[in-house]
């Protein structure tokens, strides 16, 4: 006998009646209390975006386009457009314009980035335009040429290359001039 996947066809344990187009976000509950399971499932998923606070970038991940290149993934030779919140766990080689990046312990990023705000704990190297705020971890290091409205650098957190202050927030181009490190 053929075993099927469970990831294609049917699941036994599925509700046939519920399978594909149903009104009930959840096909698995008897459907007298759809209010309550929607909200139960609104709650759920907001809940990983609430704990952690102290990530400058929270309250991006609530909404919006989410692209997650996992651990021992490569992306390479791409341009990443239309994406909220870019999180790297692997290697990427891209260029992009977001609004957040989130480089993971073991990711790594090379190219071309402009985004509002990046959040570093693994490695960028490349042309990085931060318009909002940079902030290199204690295991991040940043290098290239390398523009930003705020920067925020925790004890062992390095960075190298050209570094100009003065992406301002809603444009795309530099202001040279006033230093604004901020060491945390």
């Amino acid at each position: 006998m053929a075993l099927q996947s469970p990831f294609f066809g049917k699941r036994d344990n599925e509700p046939t009646a519920l399978r594909h187009g149903s009104p009930n976000p959840n096909p698995y509950s008897n459907g007298a209390s759809t209010a309550g399971s929607s909200a139960a499932s609104v709650s759920a998923q907001a809940t990983p975006a609430s704990t952690n606070t102290a990530s400058a970038s929270s309250s991006a991940r609530e909404g919006g386009s989410k692209l997650t290149v996992g651990p021992n993934i490569k992306l390479k030779g791409v341009e990443i457009t239309d994406c909220d919140t870019l999180v790297v766990e692997g290697l990427v080689e891209a260029t992009m314009d977001s609004r957040v990046i989130q480089i993971a312990e073991h990711g790594a990023f090379k190219g071309s980035a402009e985004i509002d705000i990046a959040e570093i704990h693994g490695e960028f190297d490349g042309n990085l335009t931060v318009r909002q705020k940079l902030v290199i971890y204690a295991t991040g290091k940043v290098t290239g040429k390398i523009r930003y409205g705020k920067l925020v650098i925790e004890e062992g957190g390095q960075l190298a290359g050209e570094i100009l202050y003065g992406a301002v927030a809603g444009t795309k181009t530099a202001l040279v001039g006033k230093p604004g490190l901020q060491v945390a």
